[in-house]
């Protein structure tokens, strides 16, 4: 959307018409920078809320005696994250001109600022990057020491994933749908992955599953006979607390990837613009997680027979993993579809982790990573000519979904960036992951594991079940045993006699 002082001027009249013309259109250019500026941030505070999505989802899957521990890893990938991006991540992504395999500007914010990128976009983008580190924590929790979590969070954030995002949504990446025009784009179409299906939540799957193969099961999670046991997460609440987080911060993970709202479609006046398109998003990212929840209830119900909340949590995080790489260009009635698969890949693939013996306690390879790459290739599907053209302007004749009758070649491109993103995380943190359990610095110790590392490693765990001052009724200081503090000296209102002839009174 632009204003020129030229077409202006005339309606104004008089002798200073072109210097009214010139003020409108300047404050009319400020307010649209302010607008998009302001969408943007608002958006990046809604991610930046899924972290507390995370913090509750993981801390309801593991047991009680590892909560603290889960809990600190999860403020400390936002807090180490910020810094390794600002330092280096956001420049090996977005710092441009560069060429298309990295970025090599704004190190440390330098020279931000700037025409193409302001504060804001830094803050969106970290965003995002400690969103991929939280992925992987869940895939390891229960089981890692504290020193592994900080160094592969510092890696993840500073170097891996700002390379798989400076591919596909850096202007100069050599696969990105809106790579800068007169250069020539991967399969004539480029990657459509527009929030991160495959960016974010098949990064962070791959290096959780990479993690969780080197460092094996957790104790007790399979029997000598190699029967599943399920050690269940001590609080569903927790879990749903987190999931209804998470949801909620997705409305700006999905329709807050455009940046701008500020911008139209069609001739002025008219209700085409990014706005309805934001909009869109939001409501096909809300149908893909509903059906993918719906999906995955009756789908355990059949196979379990009961209802599991948990499951239909995990599903409905699926769903939105999914949904999120074609969001903003397939219709509402194709999002419903992409829910519904999406919940058959994770119960598909929860039942090969089970017998392959692979543990992961929040699911997150298989829900981030299975479900992910299952958005990566619907979209390649689904996605519709007219949106295609009005996400990513500029651009004749660009390919679209297969089912759309776009032919094969943005399915071709989107299968590249599957395999290209399992190979790097792979050949990165894989080999990170090995060098740590190589020096003993990833898995604790089986007694510690044992006692729950909030005891042996926090300092105590994260619910007060005795008062450490109070001596037990019995006489014996210190029982072992967790008991609640009320249960060791309960406080009961003193009655005076004085007072209990008043009442008689």
């Amino acid at each position: 959307m632009s204003c020129s002082s030229l077409d202006l001027a005339p309606l104004l009249g008089g002798a200073n018409a072109s210097a009214a013309a010139d003020y409108i259109c300047n404050q009319f250019t400020d307010a649209g920078f302010a607008i998009d500026t302001t969408y943007l941030l608002f958006s990046a505070y809604l991610v930046f809320a899924m972290q507390l999505g995370f913090a509750m989802l993981c801390a309801g899957s593991v047991r009680a005696k590892n909560t603290m521990n889960i809990m600190l890893t999860n403020v400390l990938d936002a807090a180490a994250g910020g810094l390794f991006y600002y330092v280096f991540g956001f420049a090996f992504a977005f710092g441009g001109p560069s060429n298309g395999f990295i970025g090599k500007h704004f190190f440390g914010l330098k020279d931000v600022p700037e025409p193409s990128f302001d504060y804001s976009n830094f803050l969106y983008q970290w965003a995002f990057a400690i969103a991929a580190a939280g992925i992987t924590s869940g895939s390891i929790a229960e089981r890692t020491q504290f020193v592994a979590y900080l160094i592969y969070s510092a890696f993840l954030t500073g170097f891996v994933y700002p390379v798989v995002s400076h591919w596909f949504w850096s202007v100069d990446g050599w696969a990105a749908a809106g790579r800068n025009a007169g250069e020539s784009l991967l399969f004539e179409s480029g990657v459509i992955d527009f929030a991160g299906s495959g960016v974010v939540h098949l990064v962070g799957g791959i290096a959780g599953l990479w993690g969780a193969l080197i460092e094996g099961p957790r104790i007790g999670r399979f029997d000598h006979t190699g029967r599943s046991v399920a050690l269940r997460g001590h609080s569903a609440t927790l879990v749903v607390l987190g999931t209804f987080l998470l949801w909620f911060g997705w409305y700006g993970f999905n329709p807050g990837s455009f940046a701008v709202i500020f911008r139209t479609y069609g001739p002025s006046g008219s209700i085409h613009g990014q706005w309805s398109a934001v909009g869109r998003t939001a409501v096909t990212t809300t149908l893909a997680g509903c059906t993918a929840a719906l999906t995955t209830l009756f789908g355990k119900r059949l196979q379990t027979g009961h209802w599991n909340v948990v499951d239909v949590c995990n599903g409905l995080l699926g769903g939105f993993a999914a949904i999120t790489a074609g969001c903003s260009v397939v219709e509402p009635w194709a999002a419903i579809i992409c829910g519904f698969v999406s919940a058959w890949v994770l119960i598909g693939l929860n039942k090969l982790a089970a017998a392959l013996k692979f543990d992961d306690p929040l699911e997150a390879a298989q829900l981030h990573g299975g479900c992910g790459a299952w958005g990566i290739i619907f979209t390649a599907l689904f996605a519709r000519e007219r949106y295609v053209n009005e996400v990513y302007p500029g651009r004749s004749g660009r390919p679209y979904g297969l089912f759309m009758g776009g032919g094969g070649r943005l399915l071709a491109a989107h299968i590249v960036q599957i395999l290209v993103i399992v190979g790097w995380v792979s050949a990165t943190m894989g080999p990170l992951f090995y060098v740590l359990h190589k020096f003993g610095l990833l898995r604790i110790s089986a007694e510690d594991e044992m006692a729950g590392m909030d005891l042996t490693r926090h300092g105590g765990f994260a619910y007060v079940y005795h008062d450490e001052d109070s001596t037990p009724q019995n006489g014996s200081p210190g029982s072992g045993g967790f008991m609640l503090k009320s249960s060791v000296a309960r406080v009961e209102p003193r009655t005076t006699p004085a007072a209990t002839n008043r009442e008689q009174v």
